[in-house]
């Protein structure tokens, strides 16, 4: 039985890991930390596969888990980076790079609420359940967010709408 569990657990991480770490880094805006929380949301949820896997959704309870070891980690302290920080073993390509980069310059309900309705899919109202927000608020925060990440990728477009 052990056996098959470590095969469907290895199927679930390959299958969902470079996009978790995708949806935490966009959410985080650090690429490096964002791999080692996913990282461990997966130990976390090997050393409870026999629960997670009868979830209905095993890939939203490692998501979670990675987004409140980021979390945890903001709280504990405010980090101050000094020199160069390794690559991360994500393949990002420039488009990648330019959305998790405009992303860090939104406020964190904006970025978290963008990340869960854009990048992961989740409507709204499950958007508005997991940040524990009205869905008028989230909505809000999406509408937000979209405007300045407009503007902050594509600057050109922004200032020529702005002046008609």
């Amino acid at each position: 039985m052990q056996d098959l569990d470590a095969v469907e657990f290895d199927e679930f991480y390959l299958r969902t890991r470079d996009r978790l770490a995708m949806q935490i880094a966009a959410l985080t805006g650090d690429p490096t930390e964002a791999v080692d929380h996913v990282q461990e949301a997966f130990v976390r949820a090997w050393t409870r596969w026999t629960y997670v896997s009868g979830l209905d959704d095993p890939e939203g309870w490692v998501r979670r888990v990675a987004h409140n070891l980021a979390v945890s980690r903001w709280r504990r302290a405010r980090r101050v980076v000094l020199g160069h920080r390794p690559d991360t073993a994500v393949e990002w390509d420039d488009e990648q790079r330019a959305v998790v980069t405009a992303l860090t310059a939104l406020p964190r309900s904006q970025r978290e609420a963008i990340v869960l309705h854009h990048l992961v899919g989740l409507p709204v109202a499950e958007v508005a359940e997991q940040m524990r927000a009205p869905v008028g608020t989230v909505k809000s925060w999406l509408s937000r967010g979209r405007q300045q990440l407009a503007t902050l990728l594509e600057p050109s477009v922004a200032i020529e709408e702005v002046s008609r």
